[in-house]
């Protein structure tokens, strides 16, 4: 029998400084059944070289970088505790990327959320 996870709330930041660069996540949430795999979707905006950032924050917990991941890399670098065999990435453009998480349990509701450096305002965007 399937157990049914809690929603994985994928949040939507804009940043606090320049207004110019916004970074989307799509969808916004998402339920899903224990051993699914998900796919989460982050748009940089005009940050279209650079790389991403993935943080899981669980409920009551402070985030926890996941991974980081470059358009031009064969694969991602990965945070303590984290691996290719339940997380792994990659890019539809150079500025569109993708968080896929695999075999879904229940610890792995969370908020996620990915992050970028902005170097035309020298800020990072999430």
């Amino acid at each position: 029998m399937d157990v049914c996870l809690s929603s994985l709330h994928v949040m939507l930041l804009f940043p606090g400084v320049s207004g110019v660069t916004v970074v989307t996540q799509k969808p916004p949430a998402v339920t899903v059944e224990k051993g699914e795999t998900v796919t989460m979707d982050c748009n940089l905006g005009s940050v279209t070289d650079n790389s991403c950032r993935w943080y899981k924050q669980s409920p009551g917990g402070v985030p926890q970088f996941i991974l980081h991941y470059h358009h031009s890399w064969d694969s991602p670098t990965y945070g303590s505790g984290f691996s290719s065999a339940k997380f792994t990435s990659n890019h539809q453009s150079q500025s569109d990327y993708r968080l896929i998480i695999n075999n879904m349990q229940e610890g792995d509701s969370a908020v996620y959320y990915c992050k970028t450096w902005d170097g035309f305002f020298s800020e990072h965007v999430s």
